[in-house]
């Protein structure tokens, strides 16, 4: 697809190295003066005693411009503070293992909702994980949890009981002390015991945001209910800190509302017959698809796929895609995972399976691709 129809897209390039989810970490390492690299990234963070990181699933920074009247604590944050952006895909897993590791998605390896285990025909669900895969042989890097560690800095992870221990918690946030606590009540008091160490880094986790979206889209009156209940949270934690500590307010990416007129679905549409012509395997999710191509038919599956997608999806082939730095520097471990080909979804539009992801076409609010809404996120420090 040519420069200026992907322009057209609205698409929201990742502002790797310079403002995005995985630059966070390091730039609060530097204020804590435990610099993780020697090259600083482009966002710098004012110096505290301490930093505690409310990550909350689901708020991109056009979202919480848009219905700032439902979070007045978080919205009185904007003025002045530019957003930064998710990687690519635009998805939990990716976007948390890039901030626990600080590293960019062709370097840590999740890169989607589901993708490709190499050598075999088989996907890796990132969030539920498989036995059969080891998370720290998936993502070896040390994570920069592991980092600050080692130069003394006490890191700790506050999130609910039953992710402690999941593949996607050791791939990207091993090396934490980590606090469960499944209420409100329990995460900011766990907040408060964490940050209380000088030069602390803490991370709270909050996916209820991303859950309403999902299930019953953006600004529907349950999403907009747990916005304001998310604001009320974040100012609780602010208001509960000690004044020497640092707030940062961050998300994961964005969510767009994908209507029934504006899908297609692989399996079972007329449209779309042609669409599993010399496919392996399909991957990703509805905005972001991996396709895995048989041999020797990347070309015909790329150009079928663009014909029939027209424009209503950005359709490049994997060498296309890396060469864009969607991903950031791809390792040779890395590569294989990426589909041969790569549909990112424009405007509302999303690509269903219904053979093989049926809980997908249960949802409303949908992220993954590279629009605004779904790419840039609030980085707010109070």
């Amino acid at each position: 697809m040519s420069t200026d129809a992907v322009a057209a897209s609205g698409f929201v390039e990742p502002a790797y190295a310079r403002r995005s989810l995985g630059d966070v970490v390091p730039a609060i390492a530097a204020a804590l003066g435990r610099p993780l690299e020697q090259t600083p990234s482009g966002l710098v963070l004012p110096d505290a005693a301490s930093y505690v990181v409310f990550l909350v699933d689901g708020l991109g920074a056009q979202l919480l411009r848009r219905y700032a009247h439902a979070a007045p604590y978080l919205s009185s944050l904007l003025a002045g503070q530019e957003p930064g952006t998710s990687g690519v895909p635009s998805t939990t897993a990716t976007s948390l293992t890039s901030f626990g590791t600080g590293m960019t998605p062709g370097g840590h390896g999740l890169v989607g909702y589901t993708s490709r285990i190499p050598g075999t025909d088989a996907l890796l669900n990132a969030l539920q994980w498989s036995k059969d895969v080891d998370p720290h042989e998936w993502q070896p890097h040390p994570t920069a949890f592991q980092r600050l560690r080692e130069r003394g800095v006490t890191v700790t992870v506050v999130n609910k009981r039953e992710f402690q221990g999941t593949g996607l918690t050791e791939a990207a946030q091993r090396g934490a002390e980590y606090v469960g606590a499944d209420k409100v009540g329990e995460r900011i008091a766990g907040a408060l015991v964490a940050s209380a160490e000088p030069g602390s880094i803490t991370y709270l986790y909050d996916g209820d945001l991303d859950w309403t979206g999902h299930r019953h889209g953006v600004a529907s009156s349950p999403w907009l209910q747990q916005l304001s209940m998310i604001d009320a949270e974040a100012e609780q934690l602010r208001d509960a800190l000690p004044p020497s500590v640092r707030l940062v307010v961050v998300a994961d990416h964005g969510m767009i509302d994908s209507p029934p007129e504006s899908r297609i679905d692989v399996d079972d549409h007329a449209e779309s017959s042609s669409l599993r012509d010399g496919l392996a395997l399909l991957g990703g999710e509805a905005r972001f698809r991996h396709l895995y191509c048989q041999r020797g038919a990347v070309a015909s599956v790329a150009d079928t796929w663009a014909e029939v997608l027209g424009d209503r999806a950005t359709v490049l082939t994997r060498d296309q895609a890396v060469a864009r730095g969607w991903f950031g520097e791809v390792t040779p471990a890395v590569r294989p995972r990426l589909g041969d080909v790569i549909v990112a979804a424009h405007g509302d539009f999303a690509v269903m399976a219904s053979g093989v992801f049926p809980y997908e076409a249960m949802l409303v609010g949908l992220h993954g691709s590279l629009t605004a809404d779904e790419m840039l996120i609030p980085i707010l420090v109070d």
